[in-house]
């Protein structure tokens, strides 16, 4: 080996295989249909099968009936009723950090403030939406509603 040269170098024996030589004859072991079988969609160029064709059978979208509508618009709240704010000392701010601590809001997102139950304690209470019901519960108890857009 005191004459190792780059051209002398060869991968060790048996770590490379030889590629298919695909259609040059019957000797290959892959000639004349080129392992593709016979005919059929399968043995044509660029003949892929999509992921949903059911062998020609009706597909299962079409098979199925359209039903209802998703509304792309829609705004999703996470719903805080008045009364799971009752256990709030007084004169906290309610917003959705203190929901989140509270574990009142689970998931992140809009608040919207409805008015189920009642509290008794005067509360700021800083959501992105309320139904009048729940801002006249809150200052009836004496605190107030804030929102950032609120509707006319």
């Amino acid at each position: 080996m005191a004459n190792m040269r780059i051209g002398n170098i060869r991968p060790a024996a048996g770590s490379t295989k030889a590629p298919k030589r695909r259609g040059k004859g019957a000797a290959t072991g892959l000639g004349g249909t080129s392992g593709k079988g016979h005919k059929g969609h399968k043995a044509r160029t660029g003949g892929k099968i999509p992921v949903w064709f059911e062998g020609g059978q009706m597909p299962i979208q079409r098979r199925l009936p359209k039903r209802g509508f998703v509304n792309p618009t829609r705004v999703e709240y996470n719903v805080v009723n008045v009364g799971q704010l009752a256990e709030a000392a007084a004169g906290t701010v309610v917003d959705a950090a203190w929901l989140k601590v509270q574990r009142i809001m689970r998931r992140p997102g809009l608040v919207k403030l409805l008015a189920g139950g009642e509290v008794k304690v005067a509360l700021t209470v800083k959501v992105d939406a309320a139904s009048a019901a729940a801002k006249k519960a809150i200052e009836s108890a004496g605190g107030k509603v804030e929102t950032p857009n609120p509707k006319a």
